[in-house]
């Protein structure tokens, strides 16, 4: 018995010298993919395991060094880094605007009555498919306000054959944005068909029109506008502003591979709480304490969002929450969410001298007004004259971007 037990331990020694072999040459030679003994596999295998996840995060000096490269390979390299992030930021464009199309089909499908009947007296487009544009440019206009919108039609908004041939060859939509009365068929309504009747650049919708539901008017037209188009933005301006539409639509087609963008001249006010005043908002205590200014948000006289954030709207129109100023509820919308804000300062530019200055230098404006009026002051017998002295070419709409 002794003999036995002597040889057994004998070969148990022996096997325990092979295997710390075995196993130091593995981790001194890399000899893991060597076939080993049926009866030590499972004993190497657990080191293997370990040893393979080190090698993972611990790269090797000498293939480092191996990697030494001249200038030329260092460009490929980073001309093929630049290529593939460009792909990345296509393909992420691509999929928001699939999200947009998504979003947008199941706004009409879920809420006909909100979204999918927005658009049109009786719906009746909703039966077609949308039509593609480039940019929608929706005029918020009011029952009373048809001396600016003959102002406006006299200027920067192209009328009759000329308006249809900007839809078709530059996808540029411009409409006046406007509601109903509370009946719905009173004398405002009468005379708004009849100069829809007159001229066919109205946009109405399911919205009974009023000063202080500016922000549900916001929101009920971009959800009624990514309905009707299939438009790359939907631009919300106000109908005492001048536009160049040519220099608008130039600036939007450079973030036309951006997803989630947000674009206009970026402020953070005060946040008014004394009655009276006419921003107050009654919600000012969460903002913080007296004093507090607002987040980030576009001016409310002119700004621009992509389509995948008319969709977002369009979806959630019921939860999003009004604050006392339109433009503040937008950017209350857009804050939480992965958005682009670019502060453009073109869209905000002052009435002559300050919008015709930059005209002669060649930095033509997108857009101008006063602020101290939150637009053009008495904007119906400024508009030609600032027209004249702050337009771009009448060529550059034509020529400045392309759309195709």
């Amino acid at each position: 018995m002794k003999a036995k037990a002597g040889g057994t331990s004998s070969t148990l020694l022996l096997t325990l010298c092979i295997t710390s072999f075995c196993i130091g040459m593995i981790f001194t030679n890399r000899m893991w993919n060597t076939p080993e003994p049926r009866e030590h596999l499972e004993t190497i295998k657990s080191k293997e395991e370990e040893f393979e996840e080190e090698k993972l995060f611990q790269p090797n000096i000498k293939d480092c060094e191996n990697l030494k490269l001249t200038d030329g390979d260092s460009k490929d390299v980073l001309a093929e880094i630049s290529k593939a992030h460009n792909s990345i930021q296509a393909l992420d464009k691509t999929f928001s605007g699939l999200e947009a199309e998504l979003v947008v089909a199941r706004s009409s499908e879920n809420d006909m009555k909100q979204v999918s009947s927005l658009g049109g007296t009786h719906g009746d487009h909703n039966l077609k498919p949308r039509q593609k544009a480039f940019v929608v440019v929706g005029i918020n206009t009011a029952f009373s306000s048809r001396r600016r919108r003959d102002s406006i039609r006299e200027t920067w908004m192209p009328q009759g054959e000329e308006r249809k041939r900007l839809e078709q060859e530059k996808g540029i939509i411009t409409r006046f944005v406007i509601g109903h009365s509370s009946t719905g068929d009173g004398i405002q309504d009468h005379a708004i068909n009849a100069e829809d009747g007159e001229h066919g650049d109205f946009l109405k919708l399911d919205h009974i029109e009023g000063y202080h539901e500016l922000s549900a008017k916001t929101k009920i037209y971009f959800a009624t506008a990514s309905a009707k188009w299939d438009a790359d933005f939907f631009v919300k301006v106000d109908d005492d502003v001048h536009v160049n539409l040519g220099v608008l639509s130039s600036i939007l087609a450079k973030y036309r591979s951006v997803p989630r963008v947000y674009i206009g001249c970026m402020k953070s006010g005060p946040v008014l709480s004394q009655k009276g005043l006419k921003y107050r908002e009654p919600e000012h205590w969460k903002f913080g304490e007296r004093g507090n200014k607002y987040f980030r948000h576009a001016t409310g006289q002119l700004y621009a969002i992509s389509k995948d954030l008319a969709a977002y709207i369009s979806l959630n129109l019921p939860i999003l929450h009004k604050y006392a100023n339109e433009d503040v509820s937008l950017g209350s919308w857009l804050i939480g969410l992965d958005v682009h804000h670019i502060d453009e300062r073109r869209m905000c530019c002052g009435t002559p001298p300050d919008c015709e200055k930059k005209a002669k230098l060649g930095d033509l404006c997108a857009a101008s007004f006063d602020w101290t009026c939150s637009g053009i002051c008495e904007s119906v017998n400024r508009m030609k004259d600032i027209h004249s002295r702050c337009r771009e070419d009448e060529q550059l709409i034509w020529t400045g971007f392309s759309w195709a």
